[in-house]
């Protein structure tokens, strides 16, 4: 007998026909299948090189082989609980929408719906119609349409109304939002040509008359929903800049950021412009975001008078920028739950979440840490903490909220954590201090028994025998 240890490996085809690989067989195609075989042969190569003495058993072969098949064909995109307490987490896709809203998105996505086709005339009709008709009864303004983000109705906005001319802003107000992408530049493609005016910290109305020239076509505030300039500062209220556009006949642009349309501020959540109110104080145009205060899905917002969004309506960029049937879907859905703004509050996940009493989550917690208690192993303490709103909206404004702080025996807290992201379902937490922390905040009631299933197997694979 060889003493050539490659000798004893089994061929592919003897790997093919185990029956531990019968189920790959039933939903791999041929190929992937064979190529995985392949590859876990030229691995158990490698370790035999190294020296190290591997099975060469053909289904520990073909399990192997099943297991990278399967991780193979698992989404990358995968349900997260979030229990960091950050409400509109960047990372983990901003807001979960409404039942309804989401119900909307699946009905439009599995089957045909009336996108562009009015159903009493069987003639063709707009997609921005519905949308219309919501961002209209909710912000009183005299017509919207929806584009892709907030950045699109920035670009198609200014390219509509103000290429090739000058737009006026605050130098105070050229942010920088998430990805690098600077209102500078975003004016810069739109054609519009930036004129800015004033300090960091302090822009008089004074400042706008000056740089007013021929070449001028608009003026435009820009909320700073990412940071806040405290101290000697001074900026420009909304209504004198439209008086001052109404002066010398320029359009003003309110670039609103996250926005409100839900008044937040009685449950102490100040500094977002309300959209209502923007428009109210005579703002030209409106613009802002569907997937953050709103609570809908991601999109851009433009609302404001008739002729102006006929005219972005009609810019070629349009096309490029329009939302497909499922987001228009599911932000009709959420408008609707708009028009009760109290029934809103209480019912839109993200609104929900920012605005429940502490009173309430640390009941919740408390609950829930009696059941995380029974976990053999786990150390655990509630206390009150503070959370963010994120998503480049209130940045400067905590909410108060509880923890639950936790520890495992025989586990770090970076091990614990990592552990908890790398299950099924994924749990996003907070490590602070040496505890892994759970806010319950942004964890769904219906996600609270797969929270603490996730934190059983986490526990348990470490916990003393």
């Amino acid at each position: 007998m060889s003493d050539n240890p490659f000798r004893a490996l089994p061929s592919v085809a003897k790997v093919l026909a185990s029956p531990a690989l019968a189920p790959a067989h039933e939903s791999h195609p041929a190929a992937a299948v064979t190529a995985q075989v392949r590859a876990a042969l030229d691995r158990l190569r490698d370790r035999l090189k190294a020296g190290e003495p591997p099975s060469a058993d053909v289904d520990t072969i073909a399990r192997e082989a099943l297991s990278a098949l399967d991780a193979q064909s698992r989404p990358l995109l995968r349900s997260v609980i979030n229990a960091t307490g950050i409400v509109l987490h960047t990372n983990l896709g901003r807001s979960p929408l409404h039942e309804d809203a989401a119900r909307a998105a699946y009905e439009a996505a599995r089957g045909y719906l009336n996108l562009e086709l009015d159903l009493a005339t069987g003639k063709r009709s707009s997609r921005q119609s519905p949308i219309r008709a919501g961002l209209k009864a909710v912000t009183g303004a005299e017509s919207a349409t929806a584009v892709n983000n907030c950045a699109a109705a920035t670009v198609i906005a200014l390219r509509a109304i103000a290429a090739g001319k000058e737009v006026v802003v605050s130098r105070g107000q050229l942010v920088e939002i998430g990805g690098s992408f600077r209102i500078p530049d975003v004016m810069a493609v739109s054609g519009a040509a930036l004129r800015e005016v004033g300090t960091t910290n302090i822009t008089r109305l004074s400042d706008y008359e000056r740089a007013i020239t021929p070449n001028t076509a608009a003026l435009m505030r820009v909320h700073c929903s990412n940071y806040r300039v405290r101290g000697y500062t001074k900026a420009v209220e909304l209504k004198d800049l439209v008086a001052l556009g109404r002066k010398h006949n320029l359009l003003v642009i309110d670039d609103a950021g996250s926005g409100q349309v839900a008044d937040l501020t009685p449950f102490g959540l100040p500094g977002e412009p309300l959209i209502s109110a923007s428009v109210s104080a005579g703002a030209d145009l409106v613009l802002f975001s569907g997937d953050k205060l709103l609570g809908g899905p991601q999109c851009g917002l433009i609302v404001g008078k008739a002729d102006l969004i006929q005219r972005i309506e009609k810019d070629p960029l349009m096309r490029a920028f329009r939302l497909d049937k499922m987001t228009l879907a599911a932000l009709e859905a959420t408008l609707l739950l708009h028009r009760d703004a109290k029934k809103a509050v209480r019912d839109i996940p993200t609104l929900r979440m920012l605005t429940t009493p502490l009173a309430e989550l640390k009941r919740r917690t408390e609950s829930f840490a009696e059941w995380v208690r029974e976990i053999p192993g786990v150390t655990l303490g509630v206390w009150e903490d503070e959370a963010f709103v994120g998503g480049g909206s209130l940045p400067d404004v905590s909410v108060p909220t509880v923890v639950l702080g936790l520890s495992a025996a025989g586990l770090s807290e970076s091990e614990l954590a990592a552990r908890l992201r790398a299950g099924t379902p994924a749990v996003m937490a907070r490590v602070q201090d040496g505890r892994v922390l759970l806010d319950l905040r942004c964890v769904l009631e219906r996600q609270e028994a797969e929270l603490l299933g996730a934190l059983t197997i986490a526990c348990a694979e470490h916990s003393p025998s």
